[in-house]
């Protein structure tokens, strides 16, 4: 088809690939628009940059809620359900792809998309970085340039017609939320469902990093929120230990005690993730460490002292077993 210039909108080009069905949907704020989506270098080979349908789960935005690349709003706005259209946009309207592109990428991962953000604006966050971590989103980050957006528009519902992930709600909303999951963390403790548990109490950690990164560090409203989030990291903490995921909790319980090296559960639980992989002088001072705390916990670390002594005798026995078994093989 002929390409065709958007209406009102300077430095956008769009070509429809697939049309598609019915009236251009209505949005309002809150609308979830559900689409799949191709960002590629205006460049001769037409460089994938990234691909949703790799992460094989659509992308979804919900309207009105300040999304980065507020270009998007605007594209999808001018599609029908079904259609499949490419869009060329100039530079002054993909500055910030870099940023989002980042966390999307991070959320792909499983990983808190807000992790290392400083407290300050959009635009503010991206001259702060350094680096985001992958090169291709670096050098866009370096030098804007036009981009291509492939996009293919699922749905369009409105407000009251899906229920809204917590990043979507209100601060009033995100606040009610997070002891709600909290609870339900809890019920699927007591059922042994580790897994399900932990990715309540993630959800509610998230949900309260999103407040944090709205309010100065340290400051009276963060440390509010900061007290919400210690134990709903801990009960994770003590999910990932059942799931064996030691190294997990290695990572959150030091970046815990690093804001507040007087949690004597933070120590304890390091101290059993240390334990699990053979770390025995770090368990140990974490352990020692949990009941200088907390002395209501000695009789717990006593026992997981013994226990730890214990292992790592046996250890030592089967590596002087295995040791003088290679050393006699190769006689």
């Amino acid at each position: 088809m002929e390409e065709a210039y958007l209406l009102n909108v300077e430095g956008v080009k769009k070509k429809i690939l697939h049309g598609g069905r019915g009236q251009l949907p209505q949005l309002q704020d809150g609308s979830r628009i559900t689409f799949h989506f191709q960002t590629l270098k205006d460049d001769f080979e037409r460089t994938v940059i990234d691909d949703s349908r790799e992460a094989g789960i659509p992308m979804e935005i919900i309207v009105g809620k300040m999304f980065k690349l507020e270009i998007w709003e605007t594209l999808l706005s001018s599609m029908r359900i079904g259609e499949v259209a490419e869009f060329w946009c100039d530079a002054i309207h993909t500055g910030m792809y870099a940023l989002v592109s980042r966390s999307m990428r991070r959320i792909a991962e499983g990983r808190d998309p807000l992790e290392g953000q400083k407290h300050r604006c959009g635009m503010g966050n991206m001259f702060d970085y350094h680096s985001t971590g992958y090169d291709d989103l670096d050098e866009l980050q370096r030098t804007p340039q036009p981009l291509i957006f492939i996009m293919e528009l699922f749905r369009v519902e409105e407000p009251s017609a899906y229920k809204r992930d917590t990043w979507a709600m209100s601060k009033e909303e995100k606040l009610a939320a997070v002891p709600v999951l909290h609870s339900e963390g809890n019920r699927l403790v007591l059922r042994k469902e580790f897994g399900q548990a932990a990715a309540k109490y993630q959800e509610a950690v998230i949900c309260l990093r999103n407040l944090q990164a709205k309010e100065k560090p340290w400051e009276e409203d963060w440390l509010k929120l900061e007290k919400l989030v210690t134990p709903l990291v801990l009960n994770y903490c003590q999910c990932q230990l059942e799931l064996g995921e030691y190294y997990e909790v290695l990572e959150h319980t030091t970046e815990l005690l690093q804001k507040h090296n007087d949690n004597a559960k933070a120590y304890f639980k390091r101290a059993k993730a240390h334990a699990a992989v053979w770390n025995e002088r770090e368990a140990r001072e974490d352990f020692l460490q949990a009941a200088h705390l907390d002395p209501s916990l000695a009789a717990a670390v006593k026992k997981e002292l013994k226990q730890l002594g214990e292992r790592m005798r046996k250890k030592h026995v089967e590596d002087r077993k295995r040791y003088q078994g290679l050393f006699q093989s190769t006689r």
